[in-house]
């Protein structure tokens, strides 16, 4: 019996197959029945219809005496009676004749697996190797006629299918390898994450940067080592990548690092795919730090410039600078001014105060204003005096006691746990100190924050030079001119107040001034002016037409017209260059229990009168020009009574004058405040107009005189 199975065939060589079964998918046949002998003639003709490859051949030539059609398919029409040799010599070198041979003299079947065959093939242009398997046995012909009958099957995919295999599992498996040295010898951190984000399998990277073991790495572990403030935003966006599954996930935050600081990492992650199934994700941690305090650095300092330009006063600067540092650099900054450093003696008390307070939302703020007196010797009194960086840092909200002023008020913020105090010095002189510090749980301060601090300042030292040379200016001219704006006179029957408040900008002085004072012959003068300026020499040149408008009035008994123009040609003379306005005004008794005002104006706004009943009207009848501006000037002057309980009000034009705004605007506005105020004392009704009819941040002097007549007169 002979059958064949899989593609091979096993044969009795005293068997003659006869088909019993046709073929199926797996060409397997059975073949039975008595034993016959092979001929010519009679049974060969059963293999016609095999799915498989069946020769036959005769003598010790093997001449070619059957083959089928599936035979011819694969080998082509290979003449009938040929010899194998002949019919195929481009296997001469092969050695498949001899197991033709050794088969027909042995009668020992023999097979061969995946045997390569390199001949020329139907339809082929050149030879090509494919690959058989061969079941080669010795079968009668006839009566002492033998041949070998060969069964071929061709298992030529099959073989390029499992080199393919054999060649992508090689490749597998060097990529593994690959990636294994990647993970160990490389700078960055590798991860393996599944399809739902939990870690799935070890990184030695990650142990080795975040000090984590794998116990704590594995599932969500990972994120206990990311920063608190980073955990929330990197747990909700890896989640979101999860769900979206986008082409590649990109991020970046604090990771708590083996020596327990913390340090900024980029992570990059890309969803591995088979088909439209993520069945893992592959990811790389890198450090990012120094980058990250590149770029910060840059950023900070583009900003200090931005909200520096242009401002001029030295408590804008320093607070625009702490809005810079809070909370990019730190949770609380306070600034503190330290006025008598120049002229300290070595070892003095030194006393700061404290311009600028500002902490970072969720912290309890300082108080703003605020004097320190620092112990001579002390940290704060030697980096002033050293002129360098302290910076120290503790357990949060243990501050050492001898770090801080010997006053008992509170300095730093709550759970502090670290301090840079940094010198602001300006031309070699220490002018402000800033404090800077982090709380709680966030890292503290260190070198690179103290010297984006240190270079934070430096970059303003143009504008803070100029800054600190306006508020000398500025310490000089007020001094100067609060001493020459005296406490008004006591006069009976007559309630006097004055106000003096200087501009914001600028050297934060002007030329207003005003003053009043009593008369040989008991006539009350009060006088209102504005030298054009706002800078020390206007101060000056105020206090000198001052000194001048005083004497005039003294010299001699005449209307404050012929004062003004006796003035106006002192001014021309020594001051050419000079303008100013003014009010010049003269209270006098006329008749029984009476007064009367007679008055000047150059260029000034108008006095405001406000009766007892809260009317209020603006006096215009004694106008002329400015001082300083025509050369041959000529004043006129009026009288107006004074009714009993009537305020008089003289004022610069810094209460009324806006920018963008028509001057009656502003003389309507005072007009409407001062009789809503009219019934107030004195000294509120002063308070009341400044409060209200100044804008914040008012960019000019404001001068202010009011005189009120006793009700019972």
């Amino acid at each position: 019996m002979a059958y064949l199975d899989e593609g091979k065939l096993l044969w009795c060589e005293t068997g003659c197959p006869q088909v019993r079964a046709s073929a199926g998918r797996r060409g397997r046949y059975v073949m039975g029945g008595e034993p016959q002998r092979l001929s010519s003639g009679i049974g060969l003709d059963v293999f016609d219809a095999a799915p498989v490859a069946v020769l036959v051949s005769r003598g010790p030539e093997h001449r070619i005496a059957y083959r089928n059609a599936v035979y011819r398919e694969t080998f082509g029409d290979r003449p009938l009676g040929q010899p194998l040799r002949d019919a195929f010599p481009d296997l001469a070198q092969t050695g498949y004749f001899g197991i033709f041979d050794r088969v027909l003299t042995t009668g020992h079947a023999e097979r061969l697996s995946t045997a390569p065959v390199d001949v020329t093939y139907p339809g082929s242009v050149a030879d090509v190797t494919r690959y058989f398997n061969f079941s080669v046995s010795r079968t009668a012909l006839g009566a002492g006629d033998h041949g070998v009958l060969a069964v071929v099957v061709e298992v030529t995919e099959q073989v390029e299918a499992g080199e393919q295999i054999r060649v992508l599992a090689e490749q597998r498996r060097r990529a593994l390898l690959r990636y294994r040295s990647l993970v160990n010898a490389g700078t960055q951190v590798v991860w393996v994450a599944g399809p739902t984000g939990e870690m799935t399998e070890t990184s030695p990277g990650w142990e080795r940067t975040t000090g984590q073991t794998w116990e704590q790495f594995h599932g969500d572990g990972w994120l206990d080592a990311v920063h608190p403030d980073d955990r929330a935003e990197v747990s909700r966006n890896w989640n979101r990548a999860l769900a979206e599954v986008p082409a590649d996930f990109t991020s970046t935050y604090r990771l708590r690092v083996a020596d327990g600081g913390f340090r900024h990492f980029a992570i990059y992650a890309a969803p591995v795919r088979d088909g439209d199934t993520v069945v893992e994700w592959v990811g790389t941690c890198a450090d990012t730090e120094q980058e990250w305090q590149v770029r910060r650095r840059e950023e900070v300092l583009a900003r200090a410039a931005e909200v520096t330009a242009g401002t001029a006063r030295l408590e804008e600067m320093l607070d625009a600078l702490s809005h810079v540092i809070v909370p990019e650099i730190a949770d609380a900054c306070s600034v503190y001014f330290l006025p008598q450093t120049l002229d300290r003696p070595a070892g003095a008390a030194l006393t700061a105060e404290r311009v600028v307070a500002l902490t970072r939302p969720g912290l309890p703020g300082l108080p703003r204003h605020r004097e320190e007196h620092l112990r001579p010797g002390g940290p704060l009194a030697r980096a002033i005096e050293q002129g360098r960086p302290l910076h120290t840092a503790f357990p949060p909200g243990e501050v050492p006691p001898a770090l801080g002023p010997a006053g008992s008020g509170p300095w730093l913020p709550e759970r502090c746990n670290s301090v840079v105090l940094l010198p602001v010095a300006v031309d070699g002189a220490t002018a402000a100190l800033l404090v800077a510090c982090t709380c709680g749980d966030r890292q503290p301060l260190g070198r690179p924050e103290t010297d984006l601090l240190r270079e934070l300042i430096e970059r303003t030292q143009t504008p803070l030079r100029n800054a600190l040379e306006l508020r000398r200016t500025r310490q000089v001219a007020l001094a100067l001119q609060r001493s020459l704006l005296p406490a008004p006179p006591e006069v009976p029957g007559l309630d006097i107040a004055v106000r003096y408040r200087p501009s914001t900008v600028g050297a934060e002085v002007g030329g207003d001034w005003y003053d009043c004072f009593v008369l040989r012959d008991g006539a009350t003068v009060l006088t209102i002016g504005d030298v054009a300026g706002h800078d020390l020499p206007a101060a000056v040149t105020m206090s000198q037409t001052r000194n001048m408008l005083r004497g005039l009035a003294l010299d001699r008994e005449e209307p404050t017209s012929e004062i003004m123009r006796r003035l106006d040609l002192s001014i021309q003379t020594f001051y050419p260059e000079c303008t100013a306005t003014c009010v010049l005004a003269r209270l006098e008794r006329s008749g029984p229990g009476g007064l009367e005002l007679q008055y000047s104006v150059a260029g000034h706004p108008p006095p405001l009168l406000i009766g007892p009943d809260g009317t209020a009207r603006f006096l215009t009848a004694a106008r002329s020009p400015l001082i300083g501006l025509v050369p041959d000037p000529h004043y006129t002057s009026a009288r107006e009574p004074l009714p009993p309980g009537s305020t008089l009000l003289v004022y610069t034009d810094g209460l009324v004058e806006r920018r963008h705004e028509d001057l009656d605007t502003g003389l309507e506005r005072l007009r409407g405040r001062s009789a809503e105020a009219a019934r107030l004392p004195l000294d509120v009704f002063c308070d009341d107009l400044l409060n209200g009819m100044l804008p914040t941040g008012g960019d000019d002097d404001v001068a202010m005189l009011a005189l009120r007549v006793a009700a019972h007169e």
